[in-house]
């Protein structure tokens, strides 16, 4: 099982990777994958994915607290309107596209919707009066 899960690991990777360059690609989801896999196959890939100056961020926001950093979010939602945007120039079938649109739209909620990023731990010490919310 090792081989597999090594093989899916090193696939998910290179997925991963032309997803940076590719628009229509996705990376992170591919990223999890990836350490997910090498996480049951090799201790020592794994290691070094998730301590990966670029590749490892990602994977640690999602794993502290299903976050994606706002930059990703972007890159994403624009990926996503960029793939339907294609399809409505290319001329695909109205049915195709009124499938397509609301998949979008559902990736796109729950990617908008996710933390951006690790949240400072709230200060617990009462605010002088005058400071602070209503």
């Amino acid at each position: 099982m090792k081989v597999f899960w090594f093989l899916v690991g090193a696939l998910s990777l290179l997925l991963a990777v032309i997803g940076i360059v590719l628009p229509l690609m996705p990376t992170v989801p591919f990223l999890l994958l990836a350490a997910y896999a090498f996480a049951r196959s090799s201790p020592a890939f794994h290691d070094w994915l998730i301590s990966h100056p670029v590749l490892g961020k990602p994977i640690l926001d999602w794993r502290r607290n299903g976050a994606i950093r706002r930059p990703l979010k972007l890159w994403a939602l624009a990926s996503l309107c960029f793939v339907f945007g294609m399809s409505v120039a290319l001329g695909a079938p109205l049915w195709v596209l009124a499938a397509q649109a609301p998949a979008l739209l559902c990736v796109g909620i729950f990617i908008w919707t996710r933390p951006e990023g690790e949240r400072p731990p709230a200060d617990q010490s009462p605010r002088p009066p005058g400071e602070g919310g209503v």
